[in-house]
């Protein structure tokens, strides 16, 4: 993997968190009033936190298929588990929209896998993971 495409998940991972420090602001002020919205959003950005490091995990699992192959089923499993939750705490569009695309970029790596790739194309699934966390920043 190339030094930049390395580095690509912890840029998001940090804009997570980032993310995440905003929306706990937010919640705190807005929490008094009863704001349902932004629990929602906090919910949905800790959960994409989870998915940012269920992804590098699912990278350096594929990286090391060789090792031990049940690492790149755990991941996928983490994944879809997070994506789970996230699909059931909202009933925002563009958010749906974002999990469904990676739930299915999640299934073509695990039919990749299942089918004997070794090294499946894993951009489509951070790509996607990309997309859900610009979706779920307040």
């Amino acid at each position: 993997m190339s030094t930049a495409a390395s580095r690509r998940p912890k840029r998001r991972r940090r804009t997570v968190i980032a993310t995440a420090t905003a929306a706990v602001a937010l919640t705190v002020g807005l929490t008094a009033t009863g704001c349902d919205a932004v629990n929602k959003a906090l919910d949905c950005v800790q959960t994409a936190d989870s998915i940012a490091d269920s992804v590098t995990d699912l990278q350096q699992a594929v990286e090391n298929a060789a090792n031990d192959p049940t690492q790149t089923e755990e991941s996928l499993t983490s994944i879809e588990n997070n994506l789970d939750k996230i699909g059931d705490k909202t009933d925002n569009t563009d958010v749906n929209k974002a999990v469904d695309d990676l739930q299915a970029a999640v299934a073509n790596v695990r039919t990749a896998v299942e089918n004997g790739d070794n090294t499946p194309d894993l951009s489509p699934v951070t790509d996607a993971a990309g997309e859900l966390t610009k979706v779920c920043t307040p």
